[in-house]
């Protein structure tokens, strides 16, 4: 394994002056209580503001509805967790030995808040310029593949606007099952429309990613497919 200095520097393009700070943005709960939940909170904002203003810098006559949709698809947990793995960060993680076992470097959710921590930790370490320059070298292939605006509306907003372009009600979900420990859920959810007689189930690792799932079903269902 790369030491995990060196492996910064080779993908982030950065040095850390505090190798603690590194070493605990790299550090999940599973290891202990000195962790990189603290770091993911303040990353989460951090990220959020430098690809916030990418996007503005990138795209000058989007609306702000549009650059909101870019945002939001870049820094989901999925989007998040893809960027993590692509650039390595599984094997740079202290995990405790259960999460170890189980191929916690692998999961998307632990791969997508270290790399929230991370980038806590470079605003902390050296300050926004840096955060946004390791923005920047990361993000630019996710930039360049960008799709219209309109394409990222999610599946829950897409169904709802066919529904009620139709006049038809707002599709129904329900909560039909919570499985895992409170700090790593999965949710089954069911998504009907009942004016169509159309129901479909999905799971995920939040109730918002379950629903989203189910609209999606609901939208590729043949019988909707017929009724456009």
């Amino acid at each position: 394994m790369v030491a995990a200095a060196g492996w910064l520097q080779e993908r982030l393009g950065c040095d850390f002056s505090d190798p603690a700070l590194l070493e605990r943005a790299l550090t999940h709960r599973s290891h202990g209580p000195d962790n990189n939940e603290r770091l993911e909170y303040l990353g989460d904002a951090v990220l959020s503001f430098v690809v916030a203003e990418m996007l503005f810098r990138k795209f000058p006559s989007a609306a702000e509805g549009e650059l909101s949709r870019y945002r939001a698809s870049l820094v989901s947990g999925d989007a998040l967790g893809a960027i993590a793995a692509g650039i390595g960060l599984g094997a740079q993680l202290r995990l405790g030995d259960g999460e170890m076992k189980s191929g916690g470097h692998r999961r998307a959710t632990i791969l997508a808040d270290a790399l929230e921590a991370l980038f806590g930790a470079i605003y902390l370490d050296r300050g926004l310029d840096a955060a946004r320059g390791a923005a920047l070298r990361i993000f630019s292939d996710a930039l360049a593949a960008l799709p219209a605006a309109a394409a990222l509306k999610d599946p829950k907003t897409r169904l709802q606007e066919w529904l009620q372009g139709r006049g038809l009600p707002l599709p129904a979900y329900t909560v039909l099952e919570v499985t895992g420990e409170p700090h790593d859920q999965r949710f089954r959810v069911r998504c009907e429309v009942g004016d169509l007689g159309l129901s479909a189930e999905a799971d995920g690792i939040s109730r918002r990613r379950a629903e989203q799932e189910a609209a999606q079903r609901i939208l590729e269902d043949p019988a909707l497919r017929s009724a456009r």
